[in-house]
Order: C-alpha cells, then sequence, then structure tokens
C-alpha cells in the first residue's frame, strides 16, 4: 500500500517541474522515492521507482515525451530503470537509522546526502546511457560528451533539490523515515 502512495505521490510531484526541452526536468519526483528508501529499505524503493517509471510510460506522451519515436529498450532504461535505481539510496539506510537512534542531526544528512548522491549518479548514467545510444544522433559534436553535459544540466539541480528537501524533511520530521507509524 505504501509503495502504490509513495509511488503515486512522486507521479504527482513529477508535474512541478522545469522541463528540459529533449527530456529529463528538475522536479520534485525524487523525494517521495528517497523517503520510501530510508523508510522501507532498498527493494522497497525499487518497486517505488518502477511503479513511477510505469506510471509515465502508462500515462503517454504528454509525461514521458517519446518524440523521437517509441523504442522499447530506451523506454525501459529512462523510465523503468532510471526511476528504480534512485531505491539504491538506501545502502544509507543504516547509516541513518543509527544517526535517529544516536540523535545526531550531522550523521542522519550525511547519510540522506549520501544516499541521495548515490542515487542521482547512478540515474545520471541510466539518462547518460539512453541519450547516447539513442539520441546521440542529434547531438551536435561528440554524442557522448553532449550527453553528460545535457544530462548534468537537469541531474545536479535535481540531486541539490532532492538532498536539500529530504534532509530538511528527515531532521523535522524522522518518524516519516518510521515505518512502525
Amino acid at each position: 500500500m505504501e509503495i502504490a502512495i509513495f509511488g503515486a505521490l512522486a507521479f504527482v510531484l513529477d508535474f512541478i517541474a522545469f522541463k528540459m526541452p529533449q527530456g529529463g526536468s528538475v522536479s520534485l519526483v525524487m523525494i517521495p522515492l528517497v523517503l520510501m528508501t530510508f523508510r522501507r529499505g532498498i527493494g522497497a524503493g525499487i518497486a517505488t521507482g518502477l511503479l513511477v517509471g510505469l506510471l509515465q510510460i502508462l500515462a503517454g506522451p504528454s509525461v514521458a515525451p517519446l518524440t523521437f519515436g517509441f523504442v522499447v529498450m530506451q523506454v525501459i532504461l529512462d523510465y523503468l530503470l532510471a526511476y528504480a535505481v534512485v531505491g539504491f539510496a538506501g545502502v544509507m539506510r543504516g547509516m541513518y537509522l543509527k544517526g535517529l537512534k544516536a540523535e545526531k542531526k550531522g550523521k542522519m544528512v550525511a547519510a540522506v546526502v549520501i544516499g541521495t548522491l548515490i542515487a542521482s549518479i547512478l540515474r545520471y548514467l541510466v539518462h547518460v546511457t539512453t541519450g547516447y545510444l539513442f539520441f546521440g544522433m542529434y547531438a551536435e559534436g561528440n554524442p557522448l560528451v553532449y550527453s553528460i553535459v545535457y544530462n548534468a544540466t537537469y541531474m545536479i539541480p535535481l540531486f541539490l533539490l532532492t538532498a536539500a528537501v529530504c534532509s530538511v524533511l528527515f531532521i523535522t520530521a524522522p518518524r516519516l523515515t518510521n515505518p512502525e507509524l
């Protein structure tokens, strides 16, 4: 039930976004995904990410623009895998919970930021790969360099936004990360 709720919340929050012209956006989509992975662990985070990607695919071109044609592998990578890997923020869940138990806010924030960084890097690598493989023909110059730079223009702000909001949220309302509540 929580996976469905957090997945739906992430899907809706993705509408509050600064959209990039050739795909990608700076939005609030990763916040519920990071929250779920710190609340329930990596598996739940991955499942929530898969759900968000599936919802975006099912919502159609207005949410998941397929302006360059429908390529199954591109859709799997850019939507299902890219959101699923956010669940790996949960590798820092243990550190966060130790900081929470010891009431060490610095340790909690460090765990959230590092976990979000891991998730963002993994998602970024997926988007760079799909950019290179499927959209490289539209790049001016080296397609790999173009994909690296283009995807960084929204993934870096997305990481910073998600890390900041989750850090504040997890410090001020740690009960959100407690699955018993």
